[in-house]
């Protein structure tokens, strides 16, 4: 069976605490087929050419700063996944396009946080790999090539945030205030767009959607999208359905599964 693909917002450390939040992804991967592995593109690792993650049992990569310290005490020891590594180093090698390996990076925040919440057994391999480009056509066709993996049962994640500008952060108003309007207008743009399937406008989103620099003022949180659109284009279409829908602390935490 063709393994699923899927866009999540992954959220800062404190998701953990968010009781609703995380019980929305808990029922998320309850619903999904158990994976053989997951390979998963975080918006916190930029690095060109394409690189891959520790398949060697690196500990997590805690990439944030100003937490309180049980923060910096989380564990996820999921297997790695070395032939995973091979398959995707396999995939992505082609004339001008290089991948490389990082032994020592292990995990970082935008891969184990929803992963703890999503397989808190720890009992999936996980490989992460870095976006070599925040160009959405490059990640698409890097998307494209990883489809194949989804025939041997690969869950592709990419994580990122449907909006992110943490200017809107406001702990005070509380995760449930009611989002900017910029992000309301630009995560209902984003929600009809993939309805309609509209890979031209979605590749095109900063000059298509509306408020999109507002919502975005740089793209790291929405470029993972664009790999998983290119993955379950190649192989099965862009059929979709928006599993977790709403805003934290101002952000819309949409995110969607294709099949």
């Amino acid at each position: 069976m063709t393994a699923p693909v899927l866009y999540l917002s992954h959220g800062a450390p404190p998701l953990a605490d968010d009781e609703r939040w995380t019980a929305e992804l808990a029922g998320w991967s309850a619903d999904l087929p158990k994976p053989k592995d997951v390979l998963i593109v975080s918006a916190h690792w930029e690095d060109a050419p394409t690189t891959l993650g520790s398949t060697t049992g690196a500990p997590l990569t805690y990439d944030f700063w100003g937490f309180p310290q049980h923060y910096y005490e989380v564990t996820y020891d999921a297997p790695s996944a070395p032939n995973l590594a091979d398959d995707v180093t396999r995939l992505l090698t082609w004339p001008g396009h290089d991948v490389h390996r990082d032994e020592a990076r292990g995990l970082d925040h935008g891969a184990y946080v929803p992963l703890k919440e999503m397989f808190p057994e720890a009992d999936v391999p996980v490989l992460q790999m870095s976006m070599p480009t925040l160009d959405p056509r490059g990640l698409f066709e890097i998307g494209r090539r990883l489809a194949p993996l989804r025939e041997q049962g690969t869950l592709i994640v990419g994580s990122g945030f449907t909006t992110h500008n943490l200017r809107w952060f406001n702990p005070r108003a509380g995760s449930d205030a009611p989002p900017p309007q910029a992000s309301a207008e630009f995560d209902q743009w984003a929600q009809e767009a993939m309805r309609a399937q509209d890979v031209d406008a979605l590749l095109d989103f900063l000059d298509k959607a509306p408020a999109a620099h507002e919502a975005h003022p740089r793209t790291e949180h929405f470029a993972p999208l664009f790999v998983t659109l290119g993955a379950a284009y190649e192989s099965g279409g862009l059929d979709n359905k928006s599993v977790i829908d709403g805003f934290w602390f101002g952000l819309s935490k949409r995110s969607w599964q294709f099949d």
